[in-house]
């Protein structure tokens, strides 16, 4: 920005932006470029921090004049680092924190840069909750747009089986209410379309008090423990979320170093009955630890925030993997025992009841077949990556799996995630996002392209 044109252009932009711009050299912009993931490191020509969608709509068009990449920051928990961009401008969005709840209705209208941590104590007032993120840190919008995973998904459905609206600025600078179609290929799609600046969910009795914690098993023992959850899981009631972990680094001192497979149980319906369907899984072999207690669902939403804690340098694969066969858990079993760092996990979900029940067609999140979702992620603190790690763990995974999510999608075939509901995708985009200007993203490529 330092010819005639871009000066003035900037001037013209510091005029009208409500928020805060930030530029090299500047208080404030170290700390607004920091990522989650440590492993990039970034230097936009601007952050763009803005207090509402008109700023967006403002920065966008600022950002197109001026040829400049556009990256979109929420939360700040892309995998790949595409929260920045070097050279860029970063639509920041984390100041926008407005939410407005109608217990009597059932919905709320959630502004794009809240936190799964904002949204829930906004929504946990009234005992109601949507399907969200299990890292407290994670912003609303990344989690929603690439489907939504979480504690609640066999009950409710995927965080965009809730998602009855939004709002989104579109690569022209304008501010829209995406419209069906619209709306469908961000229930999935990404931010492959345009800048959602507001979500509007529909909500659901929850708690606020539900059954729920880890409870770890031996090395030894998590062959028995994965061959029981693939044959008890598929039959549990609804109101059963489970969660898969395994570390070398569990949240409980005295096993620290000790190489275990965890599992995330949480129950949001009675707890008396809760506690009667969780005694087999609890009786299992001889677990080390069983954490399993009533406590506020808001707790149950934070339970893996240490294992996704920011700063580290973080990679990660991810599978779809219909059924459990006894290789893929000999692989499991190979994988748990050699996590290279302490950091490193592996983590995952059983996916079933309500998640699996939706048509295909009425999002872009493309099969939900029942079964389950595993992520080999590599952490680490300085020094020397671990992708091949990850990569061997993958391709040895592999033979097991029919695709993976899009959530969760890392440097994959973002095809991979949507099979059939690729080319409609394709058409969204050609419709609002045809120069793929917004392509930091597990990108969908606009069918003619021209982008700038």
């Amino acid at each position: 920005m330092t010819s005639t044109m871009h000066r003035s252009a900037f001037g013209r932009l510091r005029a009208e932006f409500r928020g805060a711009l930030l530029r090299p050299g500047e208080e404030g912009y170290d700390e607004a470029r920091r990522l989650w993931n440590g492993a990039f490191d970034r230097r936009p020509a601007l952050v763009a921090r803005c207090a509402g969608a008109d700023d967006v709509q403002s920065a966008v068009r600022f950002a197109r004049e001026n040829d400049l990449p556009i990256a979109v920051r929420g939360g700040g928990h892309s995998v790949q680092g595409y929260s920045m961009a070097d050279g860029g401008l970063t639509v920041d969005l984390s100041a926008m924190k407005a939410v407005a709840v109608d217990p009597g209705a059932r919905t709320a209208r959630a502004a794009a840069g809240l936190t799964w941590a904002d949204f829930d104590l906004a929504t946990q007032r009234h005992g109601l909750a949507t399907t969200g993120g299990s890292v407290s840190s994670t912003g609303i919008g990344g989690v929603t747009l690439g489907g939504g995973f979480g504690h609640l998904m066999r009950k409710y459905g995927l965080t965009v089986d809730s998602l009855r609206g939004a709002r989104m600025v579109t690569a022209e600078g304008e501010l829209v209410r995406a419209d069906d179609e619209l709306l469908w290929g961000l229930r999935g799609g990404g931010g492959n379309f345009g800048v959602v600046t507001e979500f509007e969910f529909d909500l659901h009795p929850v708690g606020p008090i539900v059954l729920g914690g880890p409870i770890f098993w031996p090395l030894d023992q998590a062959a028995t423990v994965l061959e029981f959850l693939r044959d008890w899981a598929p039959d549990a009631p609804d109101e059963l979320g489970v969660g898969i972990v395994a570390t070398h680094n569990p949240p409980i001192p005295d096993l620290a170093g000790t190489p275990l497979l965890g599992l995330i149980p949480v129950w949001c319906g009675d707890l008396d009955r809760g506690a009667q369907l969780l005694t087999p899984l609890r009786r299992l072999r001889k677990p080390l630890a069983d954490l399993v207690r009533p406590q506020p669902y808001r707790a149950v939403q934070s339970m893996l925030d240490l294992a996704a804690s920011p700063g580290l340098s973080s990679y990660w694969r991810s599978h779809r993997l219909p059924a459990l066969p006894g290789p893929a858990i000999d692989v499991i079993g190979d994988l748990i025992a050699s996590l290279p760092t302490p950091q490193s996990l592996l983590n995952g979900w059983v996916i079933g009841g309500a998640a699996s029940r939706v048509a295909p067609e009425a999002t872009a999140v493309g099969p939900r077949t029942p079964g389950f979702e595993l992520r080999v992620i590599a952490n680490w603190a300085g020094g020397p990556g671990h992708h091949d790690w990850v990569r061997r763990g993958w391709e040895r995974l592999r033979p097991y799996a029919d695709g993976q999510y899009a959530t969760f999608l890392s440097d994959e075939d973002p095809a991979t995630a949507y099979g059939r509901s690729l080319e409609r995708l394709t058409a969204v985009k050609d419709r609002w996002d045809p120069g793929n200007v917004f392509r930091l993203n597990p990108n969908i490529q606009p069918s003619s392209r021209s982008s700038r």
